[in-house]
């Protein structure tokens, strides 16, 4: 059974970071791209894990961490920026 809804997990999962890309492009205001970049870093990182179940092996368990670490770090940096237009005070 986890043979067939991990591929279309993944094809799910693809076709919403399709749809984040199309709103990181053409978001409206800063903020909607922010977003859609955030998201789009929680949908690698989904991406990931899943390639680390299909392929069974612990490294891109990992990887997501390192990601999810970075777009925190990543967000928190651009919602600084877009409140004070600095990011270092």
């Amino acid at each position: 059974m986890l043979s067939l809804a991990l591929p279309l997990a993944v094809a799910l999962v693809a076709l919403a970071m399709a749809l984040n890309l199309v709103r990181l492009v053409l978001g409206p205001q800063l903020v909607d791209r922010i977003l859609a970049l955030d998201t789009l870093n929680v949908n690698a990182i989904g991406l990931v894990v899943m390639l680390g179940l299909l392929l069974g092996t612990k490294a891109y368990l990992e990887a997501a961490l390192i990601l999810a670490m970075m777009g925190f770090v990543g967000t928190v940096a651009l919602a600084k920026y877009l409140l004070s237009g600095d990011l270092i005070e």
